[in-house]
């Protein structure tokens, strides 16, 4: 009986620690699966006057989803692609920050469905984070806020959140006096945080949430998606567009990223709406389903807003800066050189091929491209800055 009890008190033993374990070391193997980085292990070589350049830029990113995996983003990591010691590195002045809040099992760029087991549920509860985020993805989304709220807290002079215009004419001048400071900016990745409650809207704006997608991979109470069942063919909801109004009387800004192209049509339609593609390609350069066709890309620049172009293989058709500078290249060619912007899509279970630690890979790209300084500078952060500073919230 003696061995017995002691049999099993070393099967419960072990057991605990495989489980402490799997909590410590899971979510790093999973998040160096899903986020990759194809650097050569001699790098990508970066001259002296393409660094001096990139060190007088404002850059901006329109897109990242660093908030959804368990790292703390105050410490630097050698995986992945985001934590602000490397956007300090990189010399990103703002970084919008997106809330993934649901996944369909099998993602895929062509038919997703609504109600497909969701990715995130047990990321969330393998993570540890609060109950409260097991079952709601409203939840999800204030707890991603809180946690950047936390960061900025915790180090200010490092990051700080911004949520109006003021906020970011402060930070854009302390960055001009000097300082390294890091904007962040919060972002939904489609409306479904909103669980097809306005009041819910209050609560993500009140959280600091000032971009809000309408929909990711899959169709939801505010429209549908790209990848969704309806196709192109669902357009937006009466919900879809009474979010949109309040949106409009809080200065909160419309991101089309993953809709479908009623959506976009419908969007564009609505007067004094000036909406944002954070994170795409053009497809006319790569013809990717991920992708909008380009006249839908055109529509976003006439109304005065900007389209990010990310940096993954699946939107720009190569894995190399190269690729990603003729995709905005062809970007400029399609919307003009005031309308394009960077849209990572960092830490987005994506590939890429330097990290925002190494951003003047990109700078260097740009130039050999053939772009000259100003419209390097335009794309870099410039576009992105004018835009927040007209439509962020006074």
């Amino acid at each position: 009986m003696r061995l017995l009890r002691r049999l099993l008190a070393l099967v419960l033993l072990l057991g605990i620690a495989a489980l402490a374990a799997l909590l410590v070391w899971g979510p790093v193997v999973v998040e160096k699966s899903r986020n990759r980085l194809t650097t050569p292990p001699e790098g990508w070589p970066v001259s002296a006057e393409a660094e001096a350049l990139h060190q007088r830029l404002t850059i901006g990113d329109l897109h990242a989803d660093s908030l959804l995996w368990d790292r703390d983003l105050l410490e630097r990591a050698d995986y992945a692609h985001v934590d602000i010691p490397r956007l300090i590195e990189g010399n990103v002045a703002v970084q919008v920050f997106a809330a993934v809040t649901k996944s369909p099992r099998s993602q895929n760029y062509s038919h997703n469905s609504t109600d497909a087991a969701d990715n995130i549920t047990p990321l969330v509860m393998g993570q540890l984070r609060p109950p409260t985020t097991w079952n709601s993805l409203r939840a999800r989304a204030l707890d991603q806020a809180a946690r950047l709220g936390a960061y900025a807290a915790e180090a200010p002079d490092s990051l700080v959140v911004i949520r109006s215009k003021s906020d970011l004419a402060t930070l854009l001048a302390a960055r001009a006096g000097g300082a390294k400071t890091v904007g962040g900016l919060l972002a939904t990745e489609g409306g479904h945080p909103l669980e097809g409650r306005i009041e819910n809207l209050r609560l993500l704006y009140d959280a600091g949430y000032r971009i809000i997608g309408i929909t990711h991979f899959f169709d939801n109470e505010l429209g549908g998606s790209l990848h969704g069942e309806g196709g192109s063919g669902n357009g937006l909801t009466g919900f879809g567009r009474e979010t949109i109004a309040e949106m409009g009387e809080r200065g909160m800004i419309v991101d089309l990223a993953h809709a479908s192209p009623q959506v976009v049509r419908d969007v564009l339609a609505i007067p004094r709406v000036v909406p944002i593609l954070s994170h795409t390609g053009i497809h006319g350069h790569c013809p990717s389903p991920r992708n909008l066709d380009d006249d839908l890309l055109k529509g976003i620049a006439a109304k005065g807003g900007i389209v990010g172009i990310g940096y993954w293989s699946d939107v720009v058709c190569g894995q190399s800066p190269a690729d990603i500078a003729r995709a905005i290249s062809a970007a400029i060619t399609l919307l003009g050189e005031d309308h394009v912007a960077l849209g990572s899509d960092y830490d987005g279970s994506v590939d890429a091929p330097f990290d925002s630690a190494h951003l003047d890979v990109l700078t260097q790209a740009l130039m050999d491209e053939g772009l000259g300084e100003d419209q390097i500078a335009k794309v870099m952060g410039g576009n992105m800055m004018l835009y927040l500073a007209a439509r962020l919230p006074d």
